[in-house]
């Protein structure tokens, strides 16, 4: 997959850079003008411009600073406000925004071609599935556990945390990564040896 820059023959200096923006999956956090941050999740990219789903919405014009997985650190201003988040511009040289081509790159073709970093581990029902989830601020409460796999957890709550709050799962640190219709699916921090698993995840 690669992108195309929409270049006109001689092309005005606001046409010279246009890239096409592709769908990754990419956590992070970001801080409007009032220094708080939020957690984020991107949904498009592209090397000029990036929409993401974002708790905490500033106005059309604000300046964003951004952390994202896989890409670090990314700066604009919000340019609209979209259905749960928005899109911003990225504020960058030439030379970085080809290198942001490349990762961009990557990052799609990786989830297009299930490469080994990114595949998931076989997922399995655990015998005890009651388990205590912890969330920031130091909540606590009983989840069931759906499935489980070295690498994540879907799990069934009344409660749903945030797409990129930090929670544990027994004592398993985990990201929560997506909602479902009854819970949401952890990514744990640090791959679980598939020996202690169970155990790890329901310890109370």
């Amino acid at each position: 997959m690669a992108f195309a820059q929409k270049q006109s023959k001689h092309p005005l200096p606001q046409e010279r850079r246009r890239f096409q923006r592709v769908k990754v999956h990419l956590l992070g956090r970001y801080m409007l003008p009032d220094r708080r941050e939020y957690p984020c999740q991107v949904i498009n990219m592209s090397p000029g411009g990036v929409a993401m789903l974002a708790p905490g919405i500033g106005k059309v014009g604000d300046r964003v600073i951004a952390y994202l997985d896989h890409i670090g650190r990314v700066e604009g201003k919000i340019t609209r406000i979209i259905d749960n988040g928005f899109a911003m511009s990225v504020g960058a040289t030439p030379r970085k925004r080809d290198k942001l081509a490349s990762q961009l790159t990557w990052l799609a073709n990786r989830d297009i071609l299930n490469l080994p970093e990114d595949r998931r581990h076989d997922r399995i029902t655990p015998r005890n599935p009651i388990a205590t989830l912890s969330v920031e601020g130091g909540q606590r409460m009983t989840c069931r556990i759906i499935d489980l796999s070295r690498s994540g957890a879907a799990i069934a709550s009344e409660y749903q945390p945030p797409v990129g709050a930090m929670v544990s799962l027994g004592r398993v640190q985990a990201r929560v990564v997506r909602h479902l219709d009854e819970g949401c699916a952890l990514e744990f921090l640090h791959e679980q040896p598939i020996e202690t698993l169970e155990d790890s995840v329901t310890a109370r």
